[in-house]
């Protein structure tokens, strides 16, 4: 078992969803609750991640990444290091690819909330702000959760835009699944399975207790 793998994937997982939650809950309720001009658009570019095989996400972000465009140099430049190759340029990414997982579920959930429900909280003295942090959060926050664990649990098992962006150094960007490869490659099936069945269970484990706190929060709203 690759441990130092395994602590890595655990890592980037949490830092993606850290990163991608206040965005997801913005974002989701900007898209569940204004409508604009462009909205569809905003839409297509969040599923658009879902569509695109990770490999070419990868490609597109190995080239932005890169020294050879301006992007990467100033990143670079700022950065004091290229993101390509770094843990860095995997958590950059892992947000990217997991846009769609964390947006629409939170999408969804604050489209369930009925508009009567933010009318009476106007009517009831309650600020915008203290509407959205007492009243929308916690009805919405099913979405949230699950949003959350769908983007760890994905990001644990993402394959090809890890493999293009970070490639497969040792406690910098060798996630479980490029462990897993390198292992079949190698032709160690016994690791690989090792390998194999802790991120399954590890997923496993996240989506049922996600489900659990979910059907909780949502009895308690």
């Amino acid at each position: 078992m690759d441990w130092q793998a395994l602590q890595l994937s655990l890592r980037l997982g949490l830092a993606t969803v850290l990163v991608l939650l206040p965005i997801g809950i913005w974002l989701g309720r900007l898209l569940a609750t204004r409508a604009f001009r462009g909205r569809g658009f905003v839409e297509a570019l969040v599923a658009l991640p879902l569509l695109l095989p990770p490999t070419v996400v990868g490609f597109y972000l190995l080239t932005a990444f890169g020294h050879a465009s301006p992007l990467g140099r100033a990143l670079a430049s700022l950065l004091g290091r290229s993101l390509v190759f770094s843990f860095e340029g995997l958590l950059v990414a892992s947000v990217l690819i997991n846009i769609p997982f964390v947006v629409q579920p939170i999408q969804r959930a604050f489209e369930s909330i009925p508009h009567e429900v933010r009318e009476a909280a106007a009517c009831c003295g309650l600020s915008r702000r203290s509407a959205f942090l007492r009243i929308e959060l916690p009805l919405a926050w099913p979405g949230i959760t699950t949003g959350a664990v769908l983007a760890f649990a994905h990001t644990l098992g993402e394959f090809g835009v890890v493999l293009m962006v970070g490639g497969s150094i040792p406690g910098e960007t060798r996630t479980v699944a490029i462990a897993i490869y390198d292992r079949v490659q190698a032709f160690d099936n016994a690791g690989a399975a090792i390998m194999a069945a802790t991120l399954l269970v590890v997923s496993v484990l996240a989506l049922g207790i996600t489900n659990t706190l979910s059907r909780r929060v949502g009895r308690r709203a």
